[in-house]
């Protein structure tokens, strides 16, 4: 659940009851982005996420500006990931059978070798890439 209900200069509405959260199933997930004004979940502490009646309430400080860090942490680990994916021996594995290799490969030898990039500029199917990613 999430809650945002914040009222200008003072203290934000309950929302959910201390009943509501003893009664929901346990691994719930409360994000109270009102925290700050003192949240819209009677459980809410502001600056904290906490456990309470096995629900998990989420009451940090402006919480949209923590995404870019980890947005970022999980690019570079994604990124990371799929240059090890390439490398097979200390070398550079273009093995096209590899539906990862074969579906982010765009060129190779100067030729346009994904195929949706082919089908949206109108360029003739490759029945070569085919055959030639099996024998890899």
């Amino acid at each position: 659940m999430i809650t945002t209900a914040v009222v200008p200069g003072k203290k934000s509405p309950i929302l959910v009851t201390k009943e509501m959260v003893a009664n929901m199933a346990p691994g719930s997930v409360i994000v109270d982005l009102a925290a700050e004004r003192g949240g819209n979940c009677e459980f809410t502490r502001a600056g904290e996420s906490i456990v309470d009646h096995g629900v998990t309430i989420i009451g940090v400080y402006n919480l949209a500006s923590t995404v870019p860090y980890h947005a970022s942490q999980m690019y570079a680990r994604n990124v990371t990931a799929f240059l090890l994916h390439l490398i097979r021996d200390g070398k550079l594995n273009l093995n096209t059978a590899d539906e990862i290799i074969r579906e982010t490969l765009i060129t190779k030898d100067g030729e346009v070798v994904n195929g949706k990039l082919r089908q949206f500029y109108s360029l003739p199917g490759l029945v070569a890439q085919a055959q030639e990613g099996s024998q890899q």
